[in-house]
């Protein structure tokens, strides 16, 4: 059965709104921007809602080794130095839910920082415990968003064992005095135990973490279903901001899902989303770019395999919602037309059943399909030996019942899949596969065969018979180098490679290839010019008189590659060659271009004149520099001549001719 589900983003919805933060040393900065978060978050809200709650609380890590120090000094203050912080602790419910923003602040501007040892924080028991304690937090049926504040990882269901701690976490409420008090006792929680107490409280997550832990939380975003990350900045300013992007990413996105099936019933969905988007599948559960007063639909069909003893029933909500939708499962066993059965009817073997929809329903003591035979004038042996392929030992192959010496087959649970045969030894569903597909999605399945559509052959119906995908730029198939299987070239030769064996590392190209034979065919030269007949007469030459008369790539329906050589004498020549018709074809320019020889006397003139420049440029660099030195000596002599100073006493070295003799004993009397 369908069933039409419409879904409208209401206008006006209440929303209870926790923030919860991490309060470790390395968060000291962001606490002081989220003192004032309460007013101006409600300011903000107000433009959303006229209903809306805040709450706060806060988180730390476990209280034992080695999570945090515990020894008494560091208890009381965890914090190196003279920093001032709090006693650590697991989770503190600081505020529940409330209308009052300027409460929320006060609150808020007496927490203090605390400290730790490792750089996981213990996030999930906080969030657990957010989750379940829904009267102590004070969670309305409302959209409940979790603000979920750090700038670490996480610890997770395990890492409990460093401290000690084995017993897994209960997912029970645990605050006393608004405080966790089990931290010590029960390990963290498994993400797949959270995401579960998550969605049983209709809690929409909101990580806001810092820009080194965005891949991290972003994996566990796509674990958690609506939930949402964002970049806080380093200090947490543009926290609102944040919020209040995810929350509008949030509530633009509708995802149905459903509780635990009855077995054998199966659900099916499909999506009728804005601008005619229709989605199937798991796509099918889920529409985005909702704007308020959008209404878009769901059909939603149910199928059930079995006929079932007792009603049922199935809940579908959409993810983050509390509204749900209850649909009671009432099932039919009986068919209505087996009220109007023709009771021993001729077309039950002379009235030995009810006909009754379009089946022999047999009386007692009867079977087979008609009713055809009793179960007292048979015996089971001889039935038995009519259901048995070529006497074997298998009755109806396995695959079905002997009934009345025929084969009657098995249902199988997914209606496609049939047994068939007269032992029923053929099916649709056992036969080979290519990538996971029966038959490789080419073909049908008939007794364990596949039956391959056109252009597709094999087992599995995976080999392709379209020569396209083999086709070189030349258009030959495989380059002319090897075969094509399957869809793909399989290259003859070692040298040759590539999907169309075009490419051949090894190989000279076309051009050096056929230079020897071209150089003695048109010339009558080269290394293969005594070997010429024998080994160069597997391509047609053609001569033509200059280069213009060449073939040229856009004239021709066929390839062509032009090629330029050089000779032993340093000529070149010019030839072209393709492949026309499975004939190779060259054409070649029958004159030679070759240099022109040296001018002797420009050159021995040249030389001679170069020679005379250079000595006379020497001669006048040599001139030149000698007058300059001549110049600053006698500019030296003029200077120090200026500043000579002659003595004006007596000659050192003249000598008087007088010679004055003094007698002692003369007393000038």
């Amino acid at each position: 059965d369908t069933i039409n589900l419409k879904f409208r983003r209401a206008d006006d919805y209440p929303i209870d709104l926790y923030y919860l933060m991490d309060l470790s040393y390395s968060m000291k900065d962001d606490l002081e921007n989220v003192k004032n978060l309460g007013t101006e978050l409600m300011r903000e809200m107000a433009k959303i809602t006229s209903d809306f709650k805040i709450g706060f609380g806060s988180f730390v890590e476990k209280t034992v080794m080695p999570y945090v120090s515990t020894t008494p000094l560091r208890m009381m203050n965890p914090c190196l130095g003279n920093h001032n912080c709090t006693s650590p602790f697991s989770y503190k419910n600081v505020l529940s839910l409330t209308k009052d923003g300027k409460k929320f602040n006060n609150l808020v501007s007496q927490q203090q920082i605390s400290g730790n040892l490792d750089s996981p924080e213990g996030g999930f028991d906080a969030i657990m415990q957010v989750a379940v304690c829904e009267k102590i937090i004070g969670w309305r049926n409302v959209t409940r968003l979790l603000v979920f504040s750090t700038d670490a990882g996480f610890h997770f269901a395990g890492d409990g064992k460093l401290g000690g701690i084995v017993l897994p976490n209960d997912g029970q409420c645990h605050l006393e005095g608004n405080m966790y008090t089990m931290s010590h006792y029960y390990d963290y929680p498994s993400i797949a135990h959270l995401v579960q107490k998550l969605n049983d409280h209709n809690i929409q997550t909101i990580f806001a973490v810092t820009e080194e832990f965005q891949p991290v939380y972003k994996e566990l975003k796509n674990l958690i279903p609506k939930s949402a990350v964002g970049t806080l900045s380093s200090n947490s300013s543009n926290v609102i901001k944040l919020i209040l992007d995810a929350y509008n990413s949030l509530s633009s996105e509708v995802t149905l899902e459903h509780g635990k099936l009855p077995d054998g019933v199966s659900i099916q969905y499909k999506s009728f989303c804005k601008n005619g988007v229709t989605q199937t599948g798991d796509d099918g559960r889920r529409c985005f770019n909702i704007s308020i007063g959008d209404e878009v639909n769901f059909h939603i069909s149910i199928e059930s395999q079995k006929c079932l003893s007792k009603d049922e029933i199935i809940k579908i909500k959409p993810l983050g919602f509390n509204e749900e939708l209850v649909i009671n499962l009432k099932f039919i066993c009986d068919c209505q037309c087996s009220s109007g059965g023709e009771a021993n009817s001729k077309k039950c073997f002379d009235g030995n059943g009810t006909f009754e929809c379009g089946a022999c329903k047999c009386n007692e003591g009867r079977i087979g399909r008609v009713c055809e035979c009793s179960k007292d004038e048979v015996r089971t042996e001889d039935l038995d030996a009519n259901c048995r392929k070529d006497n074997g030992t298998d009755i109806c192959s396995n695959n079905g019942d002997c009934v009345c010496g025929t084969c009657e087959c098995k249902k199988r649970e997914n209606p496609a899949e049939v047994y068939s045969g007269k032992y029923c030894e053929c099916d649709n569903f056992n036969c080979d596969r290519s990538n996971n597909n029966l038959c490789g999605g080419h073909g049908r399945c008939e007794c364990r065969k596949c039956i391959c559509d056109a252009n597709y052959t094999g087992s599995a119906c995976d080999c392709s018979l379209d020569t396209t995908p083999c086709l070189a730029k030349n258009r030959q198939i495989c380059n002319g180098r090897g075969e094509c299987k399957c869809g793909s070239c399989r290259c003859t030769g070692s040298k040759f490679q590539g999907p169309t064996c075009e490419l051949c590392p090894t190989c000279p190209g076309v051009c050096a290839e056929h230079k020897d034979c071209v150089q003695c065919r048109a010339f009558q030269s080269g290394d293969k010019k005594d070997t010429c007949e024998k080994e160069c007469s597997n391509f047609n030459m053609i001569k033509v008189k200059d280069r213009d008369k060449l073939p040229q790539p856009t004239d021709q329906s066929f390839p062509l590659t032009h090629c330029k050589e050089r000779d032993a004498n340093d000529c070149w020549f010019y030839f072209t060659f393709s492949v026309r018709n499975d004939t190779n074809e060259v054409v070649v320019v029958e004159q030679l271009e070759c240099p022109a020889g040296p001018d002797i006397i420009p050159i021995v003139a040249g030389v001679v004149a170069g020679i005379v420049m250079i000595g006379l440029a020497l001669l006048l660099i040599w001139k030149l520099l000698m007058i300059i030195h001549d110049r600053r000596e006698f500019a030296k002599f003029e200077k120090e001549k200026l500043n000579a100073k002659w003595d004006t006493g007596e000659n050192p070295i003249y000598k008087s001719a007088v010679t004055t003799v003094v007698n002692p004993k003369y007393e000038g009397k």
